[in-house]
């Protein structure tokens, strides 16, 4: 089977990429409007970039209008966020606040999901995180126009707050414990739970 990208909608490219760039870690991303509204919504087109400086990426799609996400929107009014890692125990959670609410609407409040204030930057973290790291923007990268077209959010990487039950006995957090989600095709998703090593050759 071979796919010209060419010849295919927005839409479709978009589920076959879905479908086959997988397991995608999801950024449960935090940020506040203007006004000291916080926002809270998931992305899985995420990724680290580098660590001098460390730096991380995310990238909200416009809506089915072709206009700009509330996180957008925050952030270019506030270039502040925090990029909170979910856990099995939050799925669900995370997954309600993927639900498009009036602008100004706070899924904290909505969903019930506890927050904690951060430290270095304005927008709150999710409380029970695993991890949450408190990002200042570095830069937004415009790719396309109109529906599924994508922002490029790349943040400078200023905190992090890891609990300290996902360490292992090394001190680093232990995939296991993590127990993070990956976003798969259609509606499912992946483990850090099941994983398996391999030693890199020198």
């Amino acid at each position: 089977m071979r796919l010209d990208f060419t010849a295919l909608s927005p839409r479709t490219a978009y589920q076959w990429m879905a479908s086959t760039i997988v397991p995608r870690p999801i950024a449960w991303v935090s940020t506040i409007s203007a006004d000291g509204r916080p926002n809270l919504a998931p992305f899985s087109f995420f990724q680290g970039v580098c660590a001098h400086p460390p730096t991380l990426l995310f990238v909200p799609v416009n809506n089915r209008q072709g206009g700009k996400k509330d996180t957008v929107r925050n952030i270019e009014a506030v270039p502040e966020f925090v990029v909170n890692l979910v856990s099995h125990a939050l799925a669900e959670q995370m997954n309600a606040t993927a639900a498009q609410l009036p602008h100004g609407d706070s899924e904290f409040e909505r969903f019930g999901v506890a927050a904690a204030a951060s430290e270095q930057v304005r927008p709150p973290r999710v409380a029970a995180a695993p991890v949450a790291f408190e990002c200042r923007l570095h830069q937004i990268v415009n790719i396309g126009e109109g529906p599924l077209a994508a922002h490029v959010i790349f943040g400078r990487i200023l905190a992090a707050h890891v609990r300290d039950d996902v360490l292992g006995a090394d001190g680093l957090p232990d995939a296991g414990r993590l127990d993070l989600i990956g976003r798969l095709g259609g509606e499912d998703y992946t483990t850090t739970r099941d994983h398996f090593s391999l030693v890199r050759p020198d």
